[in-house]
């Protein structure tokens, strides 16, 4: 009977796909290498990838990119930040990546690709920030913001020999499709590690300058880094925290200014009064306010009308604003 019972496990045991020798030998696997390690545990992590470029969506271009990360992983998490950065804008670029970069899940891999030097000697990175994103991208000014407020924790310079489209060895001018959308699209997909991205740098990327928010002497300075397009209203990089600093509170008139810088040439495009306000009806239609946008940032708007198109304002590191104090509303 008990070899009966004994025949019958036996039996079930091979069934099951196991067997003894194969139990058995499990402590004398041999070791594996880093590659065999990422490759056996590709499908355990895997990060949203995040697009960005200057591409429009008129043509296939960006298609293209997303059929190459397809292609290197079909159950990839893709996902669209814009494709109307306004062409060759790489300061643009940057603020829109630093706009939405801290609201995505640590370990999402960002691509972006506004890149006027594609194919010359401008270097192909990847930025792991402290806070542990990654940005794929040109170093050619796209992570000036990401890199000052979410801190370089390491840079990488894409090798290209092994993070590349294969066939695509021939193309010098559609590097967003084959390095960068292909070395996102692996790195999120967890083909490969951040250290297999390529050799390491030190740790600094290639800036913009730009006027830095401050207060001097009551006067609150800032740069205008993006227009919120869709309605003309303009945005600074001036936070909520230094206008409380400057003692303005909710309903005082403010005098702002704003300017264009060109070499030594200044041009003031916007010298007037408004109030500061929590929201657009808070004044009459037509009439302009300063609010705090949804970064908590110090804006201005026209209620109902386009502020950027009345007064010929654009955005960019060379466009400043001045706003102060003035007398309170009655």
């Amino acid at each position: 009977m008990k070899k009966t019972r004994l025949a019958i496990a036996l039996a079930m045991f091979s069934l099951s796909g196991f067997s003894l020798s194969a139990v058995a030998n499990t402590e004398s696997v041999t070791p594996k290498t880093s590659e065999q390690v990422v490759s056996s545990t590709e499908h355990l992590v895997k990060n949203a990838l995040v697009l960005q470029t200057d591409f429009s969506l008129r043509d296939g271009a960006v298609s293209a990119m997303q059929g190459v990360a397809f292609g290197v992983d079909p159950e990839l998490k893709m996902f669209n930040l814009t494709h109307e950065i306004t062409p060759y804008n790489i300061w643009e670029a940057s603020y829109r990546l630093y706009q939405t970069a801290t609201y995505w899940p640590k370990g999402t891999v960002f691509v972006s690709v506004v890149d006027p030097g594609v194919g010359t000697a401008r270097k192909s990175v990847v930025l792991k920030t402290k806070t542990g994103h990654y940005f794929v991208t040109p170093d050619n000014g796209t992570l000036t913001l990401v890199a000052e407020h979410l801190g370089i924790e390491a840079v990488r310079e894409i090798d290209e020999k092994v993070n590349r489209l294969k066939g695509s060895e021939k193309s010098y001018t559609f590097h967003g499709r084959d390095v960068y959308a292909y070395t996102g699209a692996r790195l999120a997909s967890g083909k490969i590690s951040f250290e297999q991205v390529g050799p390491e740098l030190e740790p600094k990327v290639e800036t913009i300058s730009y006027q830095q928010p401050v207060l001097e002497n009551g006067v609150l300075k800032g740069n205008i880094p993006v227009l919120d397009v869709q309605y003309g209203n303009i945005w600074t990089n001036i936070s909520d925290e230094l206008l409380a600093q400057s003692g303005i509170k909710k309903d005082e008139k403010v005098c702002v200014e704003i300017s264009e810088k060109n070499g030594e040439n200044v041009k003031t495009y916007y010298s007037g009064v408004m109030p500061y306000k929590s929201s657009f009806g808070d004044v009459e239609q037509g009439k302009p306010l300063l609010y705090l946008n949804s970064l908590l940032n110090v804006s201005f708007a026209l209620n109902m009308e386009n502020f950027a198109e009345k007064y010929k304002i654009k955005s960019g590191s060379e466009w400043s604003v001045s706003l102060k104090s003035c007398e309170k509303i009655n």
